[in-house]
């Protein structure tokens, strides 16, 4: 099978990889340091409130930046009312953004019972009614949707629904494959996701949901026949799967890892990213977060992670950084030597 570049509503992408709008994680300052790895084809902004965009809310703000080198980008919004939605895909449209999506998938309380995310799949038709509105509403900027096989088992609607989006012009769409019940236990269901995939005619289905490696984005492309593939947790401690996919996809081969020093460089430069589109404090408090994340690929490393919860300022965050690598160094000398045999431990 071969793999294309895909194409949204007129917009050629460089490969069919989409970095997941995972909340709390993915904002500019991460996805900008995925694209430094490599190959994503598309990002996607945190969840957008559109009552928020309006009024330009200070937090929604940060959710929303990005810079020429966060490109192309898709902003992400999410609500039950038209009107505000509206406005907002418009808000989004003037400021640049490549695609603008709305989130019909999120199954998290605050989310749903402010009629948004997975919510909209309880009443297809009048979500329908709502997405042709906005459709309508911006000017040149292609729409998609995000969503969910359905709230529970009881009500599969994915199929149904994304032949009727297609119909009225959205260009895309993402189907996770779990319903909201669901959330995010089980296994994400193929089949679910392929029944999605034969209901629309031309548009680009993207699949979602447990792409961990390389081999799962190629068995969810080939099992499903969807044209591409969102990936999220699985980047939040490999924010370099995006190169490594792509290259399995097309070559069968997997780039070797990054090095330890790569790896605390990508630290580096988050922490940094952080401090310019938040602020210093914010680049502390995530970076404190996201080390376990990042230590997933450099054990051992329990000492960083030690130091890390410490820091105070960015010349902690530094030595912190630095005395990890000098002691790894060490431990790598040592384990490099071969042992004599005989010799004590």
């Amino acid at each position: 099978m071969s793999y294309a570049p895909l194409e949204i509503g007129g917009l050629k992408l460089a490969n069919n990889l989409v970095l997941a709008p995972i909340a709390g994680y993915c904002d500019v300052s991460y996805r900008l340091i995925a694209r430094r790895c490599g190959d994503v084809g598309l990002g996607v902004t945190d969840l957008l409130s559109p009552e928020a965009v309006i009024r330009e809310n200070t937090r929604t703000m940060q959710l929303a930046a990005t810079c020429p080198e966060d490109s192309p980008l898709a902003m992400q919004l999410y609500g039950g009312r038209a009107e505000p939605l509206c406005e907002a895909a418009r808000w989004a449209e003037n400021r640049g953004a490549h695609i603008i999506d709305l989130n019909m998938g999120c199954p998290v309380d605050k989310v749903t019972k402010r009629d948004g995310g997975s919510a909209l799949l309880l009443d297809p038709d009048k979500s329908l009614r709502m997405v042709e509105q906005i459709v309508k509403s911006v000017k040149h900027t292609p729409f998609t949707c995000k969503m969910r096989l359905g709230w529970d088992d009881a009500r599969i609607v994915a199929p149904y629904l994304a032949a009727r989006l297609e119909e009225i012009g959205v260009a895309a769409v993402t189907i996770h494959g779990r319903t909201t019940e669901m959330a995010f236990s089980g296994k994400a269901r193929l089949d679910g996701i392929a029944a999605v995939v034969a209901a629309v005619k031309h548009i680009p289905v993207i699949g979602n949901g447990d792409v961990r490696t390389p081999e799962d984005a190629k068995h969810m492309l080939d099992y499903t026949r969807c044209a591409g593939v969102m990936i999220g947790r699985g980047a939040l401690s490999r924010p370099w799967i995006f190169r490594d996919t792509w290259s399995y996809l097309c070559t069968g081969t997997i780039p070797a890892k990054p090095s330890i020093e790569d790896i605390c460089q990508m630290m580096r430069e988050h922490f940094y990213n952080l401090c310019q589109y938040r602020s210093t404090r914010s680049a502390i408090a995530e970076l404190q977060k996201r080390v376990s994340w990042y230590a997933k690929e450099l054990y051992p490393c329990r000492m960083l992670k030690e130091s890390m919860r410490k820091i105070t300022s960015p010349e902690d965050f530094e030595a912190s950084i630095e005395g990890f690598l000098e002691w790894r160094y060490g431990y790598d000398q040592a384990a490099a030597v071969p042992k004599v045999c005989g010799a004590p431990d």
